[in-house]
């Protein structure tokens, strides 16, 4: 029975961590990244137990074992990953340059007082995915920051449309598409 909750061991944070490392581009052939998509992070245990500190990680259990997660990472760490500095100073531009911002399917609506938090990243293993845990994994994570943040925000490479296609396919919509580092990135927001 696969259960939903929030990081509380140090054990279920190298459980993540082992999960991340199979789902890297190194250790995911390209076939693979298109078909299942891929991770672009790897964090360290030390930032992982930090996040953790701050916002309990979201996680997918079969019995005791991590299945699935999704990080969340408060505004405060927007300058510990190279690679995702870019993506909060986005979120900042859009909060900021725009006193309201209407995105076009919606009413949804973001402002300079926009609390949000950043999913930092998710990642079903293998042989649990297509069956509902993307879709549970977000809905536990709302349930639990819905009292302290309006929205949920995050960035997928353009490239990877699995994930894309599985972030829309949950409410997820654009708040703007940019480059950092040679890549195009979708950023996005699930209020």
């Amino acid at each position: 029975m696969i259960t939903y909750t929030t990081t509380s061991t140090e054990d279920e944070l190298h459980q993540i961590l082992k999960l991340q490392q199979k789902n890297l581009p190194q250790s995911v052939s390209e076939e693979e990244q298109q078909n299942e998509g891929f991770l672009t992070v790897e964090h360290t245990f030390n930032l992982l137990k930090k996040m953790h500190d701050k916002i309990p990680h979201t996680i997918a259990k079969d019995g005791n074992v991590v299945i699935g997660y999704a990080l969340s990472m408060h505004p405060d760490f927007g300058d510990e990953i190279d690679v995702l500095k870019p993506m909060f100073t986005e979120i900042e531009n859009v909060l900021t340059t725009k006193s309201q911002l209407e995105l076009a399917s919606t009413s949804t609506t973001l402002s300079m007082t926009t609390n949000y938090i950043v999913m930092g990243q998710i990642c079903i293993d293998k042989a649990y995915r297509k069956q509902g845990i993307f879709r549970h994994l977000y809905k536990a994570m709302k349930e639990t920051i819905h009292s302290e943040f309006d929205c949920i925000i995050t960035e997928v490479d353009a490239k990877n449309t699995r994930s894309l296609d599985a972030h829309y396919a949950i409410g997820f919509e654009d708040l703007k598409t940019y480059t950092s580092g040679g890549q195009d990135w979708k950023l996005i927001v699930l209020k």
